[in-house]
């Protein structure tokens, strides 16, 4: 062995030994990892995250996966010739376009980073919202207020749902089995229909339910931004809502960052913390967990 190759795995194993904390203390909890469809675009930070999820899992961590696609539906309707109607930049589920909701949620992709997951040692299992009546929902109901006349009119996405109810028994089932859930965010409503749910507020709800210790939302943003552009490593709810009302955050982090409060909940029930974290960053999610300065913007109570 050279002198460069002993100094290389000396610095590897700094690297573990200082991990070896931060694995301890995730050991034995549950982390939710809602994996967005952006960061999902590039096949070898794809191919780095499963192997990483795979980490986690020989780690003694027990990772539950949910993924979004929203371009990944776009792309699909568009090889299908499915015209896409948005109100308000919302898209419009209707009844044509959630049966391709589902079979590229529940199916190819899900599927796909299964495939991943378990390419890597580890063994996973695709499940949906709809499996063992996880998540029931109700119809999303989304109002606006007209500028000219200040009526509060309804807005009608179709078949889009907020979850309402969480069973977390097959969940458990999964995790205690050694098992790998990755979760697609399809639901059956208390109508008995088929419902697309956002997977920013899908991902909330499991994490709520299962009592996790984080819940890791990937994006392909660094997290959230300071007047000056710089990450903010670490708000309290309260610093959160402050920030919202002046304006820091806005846009499109403003329900990213509603959904990171509700999934807090309060002492008794609820995450631990929620982190937004920019999933294009190569081993964000082991850097947010295993090291002392984490990656992305991490929301407490």
């Amino acid at each position: 062995m050279t002198k460069t190759d002993s100094s290389k795995g000396l610095a590897e194993a700094e690297i573990l030994s200082q991990a070896l904390p931060y694995m301890q203390r995730y050991a034995g909890r549950t982390v939710v990892i809602k994996y967005g469809g952006h960061a999902m675009g590039d096949e070898m930070l794809g191919k780095a995250f499963c192997r990483d999820v795979a980490l986690l899992k020989q780690s003694g961590v027990h990772p539950v996966i949910v993924h979004g696609g929203g371009p990944q539906i776009g792309d699909m309707l568009k090889r299908l010739n499915i015209e896409s109607e948005f109100k308000d930049g919302l898209r419009v589920t209707d009844a044509q376009t959630v049966e391709v909701v589902e079979m590229v949620l529940a199916g190819s992709i899900n599927k796909q980073i299964v495939a991943s997951i378990n390419s890597e040692g580890a063994r996973a299992i695709g499940l949906c919202g709809k499996d063992g009546s996880m998540v029931l929902v109700e119809k999303a109901r989304k109002t606006k207020i007209d500028e000219n006349s200040n009526i509060e009119r309804i807005i009608d996405l179709g078949f889009v749902g907020e979850p309402k109810e969480v069973d977390s028994t097959v969940l458990d089932l999964v995790i205690e089995a050694g098992l790998i859930p990755v979760v697609a965010p399809v639901c059956f409503g208390k109508d008995g229909k088929t419902y697309n749910v956002n997977a920013d507020t899908f991902a909330g709800a499991l994490a709520r339910a299962l009592d996790a210790k984080r819940l890791l939302f990937l994006t392909d943003v660094e997290g959230v931004l300071d007047k000056d552009m710089k990450l903010i490593k670490e708000l309290s709810e309260s610093e959160a809502r402050g920030l919202i009302k002046d304006g820091t955050i806005n846009g499109g982090m403003i329900p990213k960052v509603e959904t990171c409060i509700e999934a807090l909940g309060d002492d008794i029930e609820g995450v631990e913390g929620v982190v937004i974290v920019n999933g294009k960053k190569p081993h964000a999610v082991l850097l947010e967990l295993f090291t002392e300065h984490g990656a992305g913007t991490l929301i407490t109570l």
